[in-house]
């Protein structure tokens, strides 16, 4: 059987477990944190300039050009698929089922790189991060294909 990662994430935490048979119950191997996706949006950009004179008497804010939030939520995205670049890299793993919060999920197939993409053979856009491994496996197909 091929070695199988199981990714579960959203845009502070990622989950990856390994399967030894396409049946078998899941094992936690890894799981990711990015607190700085936690933050509210003025914790985010608390060193920002503020308000700014313009013509006239009135002032405007500056706005800045991305969302504070989903730029962490990108750089999290990067970071997963630095990762699992580099454990494929070492033989770890050779198919990839992906479960993540609809909006992350797609930040998450834009960081992935092409040789990454090819090993996916599943997807579901849930959130579960912070459920046992039990109850995520029961949101896998019975038996995981074998690319």
């Amino acid at each position: 059987m091929k070695s199988t990662y199981i990714l579960v994430a959203d845009n502070v935490r990622a989950r990856i477990f390994i399967t030894e048979t396409p049946s078998s119950p899941l094992q936690e191997i890894e799981a990711l944190a990015h607190t700085e996706g936690r933050l509210h949006d003025r914790e985010m950009t608390s060193d920002l300039p503020g308000k700014v004179k313009g013509e006239g008497k009135m002032g405007h804010a500056l706005e800045q050009p991305t969302d504070p939030k989903k730029h962490e939520a990108e750089n999290f995205a990067h970071n997963i698929a630095h990762y699992l670049e580099e454990a494929h890299n070492a033989n770890k793993f050779e198919q990839l089922l992906i479960i993540a919060e609809p909006s992350f999920l797609g930040l998450l197939r834009n960081q992935l790189p092409e040789q990454i993409k090819k090993l996916v053979c599943f997807e579901l856009d849930k959130n579960i991060t912070t459920h046992n491994a039990e109850d995520i496996r029961k949101h896998l197909p019975t038996y995981l294909p074998s690319h």
